[in-house]
């Protein structure tokens, strides 16, 4: 895979935050800007790396499957509970607003 080395402007970052319907500061466009094109760098930095120099260490791996536990069924909290903790119900469930 090639990355492309051409860098994000301001102008671009800041027609897809409004296309995200974000509102974004000039400062915080060049801000995100910025840290966005050290990203691209980096990552086209790493497409020119050799993959077949790189060791991997399955061992550890391996090892960090030992710490799951098994799934434990317990009984959880009782539904008046939980509405209870919130403003927002209707007729036994959340109401939450429509996404359409």
């Amino acid at each position: 895979m090639v990355i492309d080395e051409k860098m994000a402007t301001v102008k671009e970052i800041g027609e897809v935050a409004r296309s995200a319907k974000l509102e974004l500061s000039e400062e915080q466009l060049k801000l995100l800007s910025e840290q966005l094109n050290n990203t691209f760098s980096f990552f086209a930095k790493t497409d020119k790396w050799d993959a077949e120099k790189i060791q991997f260490d399955y061992h550890k791996n391996l090892t960090s499957l030992e710490h799951y536990h098994e799934d434990i069924v317990k009984p959880s909290l009782p539904q008046d509970t939980v509405l209870g903790m919130t403003r927002c119900k209707k007729n036994g469930s959340f109401e939450v607003p429509g996404i359409l």
